[in-house]
């Protein structure tokens, strides 16, 4: 489903439908959402393309989207949400979608997941440019935040498999890799995996998110939209506290330096 299905010509050349719709449009939904039997959820509305406040947004678009899947008959809906209990803008979106997945009672299955290790990643990709940048660089308090990073193949793994019928379905699931570390700990292990000398990293603890954000626009090209709300969020440990629902699924998670490895090298590439 796309806002523009001409922007997704890609898709169709691999063999997928691909139907006019937009969350924030529910006149598109219905006839996309037509005979589906599991839909997933994998939108935000921060950064490129969004005009005003995203977490009005999110919310809007996510209570149109249950409203029309209940309405079609949709026997589950898969979201792919974010680990930690902040109170960033950001992270209390991602939490605040979910809740309005679930508001018209088809069943939610909603994966949470901290950092994803992948060249498509908005987060990875802003630390990618950090490490390959800067051999030196002044970090604020958030680079001691613990985390426990995702491969995106294991991501995509994971949910494949809650699409299909399963004791997960309907629950909330807690996905991570096997390593817990913190965001500096993952700019020394990605500095290792691009062959480049760890940085030299200078904590001052009075750097705010706000100027955080700004610094890293000015050395990165990622979306500064995106920037500022991760980096807000980025005080929040993202570490999993119940592993009952990776237990359910026959998926072993890849660790962080074979994932990191991977990453920087998709990344590379685009």
């Amino acid at each position: 489903m796309a806002r523009r299905p001409d922007s997704a010509a890609g898709l169709v050349e691999i063999g997928c439908e691909v139907l006019r719709g937009d969350v924030l449009d529910p006149s598109t939904l219905a006839p996309a959402l037509e005979g589906i039997d599991v839909a997933y959820y994998l939108v935000h509305s921060m950064g490129r393309g969004a005009d005003g406040d995203f977490e009005k947004l999110d919310l809007e678009g996510a209570l149109n989207f249950a409203r029309a899947a209940a309405d079609a008959g949709v026997g589950q809906i898969v979201y792919l949400g974010g680990l930690g209990e902040g109170k960033s803008k950001h992270l209390r979106s991602r939490q605040a979608t979910a809740e309005a997945l679930a508001s018209t009672g088809v069943p939610l299955t909603y994966l949470r997941a901290a950092v994803v290790l992948g060249g498509g990643s908005e987060s990875f990709q802003t630390v990618y440019h950090l490490v390959r940048r800067l051999p030196a660089m002044v970090t604020p308090k958030w680079t001691t935040t613990r985390t426990q990073p995702i491969a995106m193949d294991d991501v995509i793994a994971y949910l494949a498999e809650a699409g299909r019928p399963g004791e997960w379905v309907g629950r909330e699931i807690q996905i991570a890799g096997p390593d817990v570390t913190t965001y500096g700990g993952m700019m020394e292990v990605m500095a290792d995996a691009m062959g480049k000398r760890r940085p030299v990293m200078i904590r001052v603890p009075i750097l705010t998110p706000r100027l955080s954000s700004l610094w890293i626009g000015l050395v990165t090209p990622v979306d500064t939209g995106v920037v500022r709300p991760l980096v807000e969020g980025l005080s929040t440990e993202t570490v999993i506290t119940d592993d009952r629902g990776m237990a359910m699924f026959d998926i072993r998670p890849t660790g962080m330096k074979e994932a990191m490895a991977s990453a920087v090298e998709e990344v590379v590439e685009l």
